[in-house]
């Protein structure tokens, strides 16, 4: 704090006492300059040193007036900037939605400029949709306050928002602004969830509709082969967390599965002139439907989840209210790819000859005949499959390096560094997430209980040959169908 300040410095050189107020600005300046990020310690899944947290917020971090632009993107795609001022046209990002018991959404909003009154009619932005705020409240806590109007600056909680998810900007109608947008992680661990009782599943769809409402990085399907519910999320504690609040909150108890990884399919190479045709005669009108597609991989990042359809039937050989249903086709080959069954990315697929005929040429046939070309394609294109990678940081004593590195390697990762830190090292690596099952009963173990360690996914990598062999002859085995349900 002293190293700002040459009024502190000198204070603390000539032994003075130096306040909490003085210390606590000087900490601020230099946080508002960038010079450090400052720290505090606890558990959200415990529920502390969150109130710590939030009064640092308050103390050391940036308030509205301190920041003196907003950055958003103008309907014509252009970047503007707007005062943070109250003078200026509203502008608002919704950061949480909750579900009340009472009340249904709760949408928690920041007020980036302008100001707005109970009962306005706003632009999502986002969505470019109108919403109507109906009744905007003041939080303490688990206390709410009613209140007719929100200034810049402001957090507050909307009731009646129908449209809006977390990341939407909501903006004055006549001034149209999307701000920055809130990036979310994909999924990358994946498990089986049912109701300890039949009763309770009505409950549990309930239960994880809201939830997954609530945290945009968690997912919720269900499986068509085996009707099972698949939840998914960024790792064990999360997926521990949201078990944890269907009990608490919705009073629903479950039996989980054992943890999948969220693998994912591409190809390597293009593959030209693929042929699908689905021709079925019956008594009546029968069915026919015929494509010639190009399947290619779209880059070599294999982090971007892309997709592209691109149509060049010339000529009219396969009409125009046909072409809807091709990609449908295609479309849903994407969700579960032929190799092992995973979401099929970074592909992209040309449709450029085909034909039909007059009496016995539908939707249904084009999207079968679709279906067919994509599938044949994608097996003689080199498919791949991709595995999430995770950067893992463990800080341990330095006599138990050895042990940790050697842990590692086991695991397939991949060290990337090391670094002291006082009396403790940091060790930097990349590990499969398949491979950090468990890891911390196991880290506990080697190091008696004296390391711990963060892990966060950074990408996706090719899956070495042998194992994706294994994860290939499971799946082709149902490998979701024997996902084992264990009690919790």
């Amino acid at each position: 704090a002293a190293e700002v300040s040459e009024e502190l410095m000198q204070k603390y050189l000539d032994g003075k006492k130096i306040s909490d107020i003085e210390i606590k600005k000087s900490l601020r300046k230099r946080v508002l300059n960038n010079e450090i990020t400052l720290i505090t310690c606890g558990s959200a899944f415990k529920n502390k040193g969150v109130q710590a947290l939030l009064d640092s917020i308050i103390e050391y971090l940036p308030s509205p007036k301190d920041i003196k632009y907003i950055n958003g993107i103008s309907k014509d795609k252009k970047k503007i900037k707007r005062l943070s001022n109250d003078k200026e046209p509203f502008s608002a990002l919704a950061f949480k939605i909750i579900n009340d018991p009472y009340v249904g959404n709760l949408t928690f909003l920041r007020v980036y400029s302008g100001f707005i009154n109970s009962g306005d009619i706003v632009l999502n932005s986002t969505k470019l949709i109108r919403e109507r705020f109906g009744r905007i409240l003041q939080m303490h806590a688990n206390k709410r306050e009613e209140i007719k109007k929100v200034f810049t600056g402001d957090i507050f909680a909307a009731i009646g928002l129908k449209n809006v998810i977390t990341g939407d900007t909501l903006c004055d109608i006549n001034n149209p602004i999307v701000l920055e947008k809130m990036e979310f992680p994909l999924p990358v661990i994946s498990i089986a969830v049912e109701p300890k009782t039949k009763s309770d599943q009505e409950k549990m769809s309930i239960a994880l509709n809201r939830l997954s409402k609530e945290d945009p990085s968690f997912k919720v399907l269900i499986d068509l082969e085996t009707n099972q519910t698949i939840i998914s999320g960024m790792g064990e504690l999360h997926l521990d967390i949201i078990v944890e609040r269907m009990k608490r909150e919705f009073n629903v108890e479950a039996n989980i599965g054992k943890p999948q990884v969220a693998y994912r399919e591409t190809i390597k190479k293009k593959s030209l002139n693929i042929e699908g045709k689905y021709i079925k005669q019956t008594g009546g009108r029968g069915q026919y439907g015929h494509v010639v597609i190009d399947i290619y991989p779209l880059n070599l990042n294999l982090n971007l989840n892309n997709y592209e359809f691109i149509n060049n039937i010339k000529g009219g050989v396969i009409p125009n209210e046909y072409i809807l249903a091709i990609k449908k086709g295609i479309k849903e080959q994407l969700k579960s790819g032929p190799l092992a069954g995973y979401p099929v990315v970074n592909i992209g697929v040309r449709l450029h000859y085909g034909s039909y005929h007059d009496v016995d040429s539908s939707e249904i046939a084009f999207k079968i005949a679709a279906s067919m070309a994509f599938k044949e394609g994608f097996k003689k294109s080199k498919p791949i499959l991709l595995e999430p990678i995770m950067k893992v940081e463990v800080e341990t004593p330095k006599n138990y390096i050895g042990d940790i590195i050697g842990d590692l390697s086991r695991r397939r990762g991949i060290l990337k560094g090391q670094e002291n830190n006082l009396n403790n090292i940091i060790i930097y690596a990349e590990v499969p997430l398949s491979e950090m099952f468990g890891y911390a009963t196991n880290l506990r173990s080697l190091t008696k209980g004296r390391a711990f360690y963060y892990m966060k996914f950074i990408k996706y990598d090719l899956t070495p040959n042998n194992i994706s062999k294994k994860i290939i002859k499971k799946s082709s085995t149902s490998m979701k169908k024997n996902l084992i349900i264990k009690p919790r």
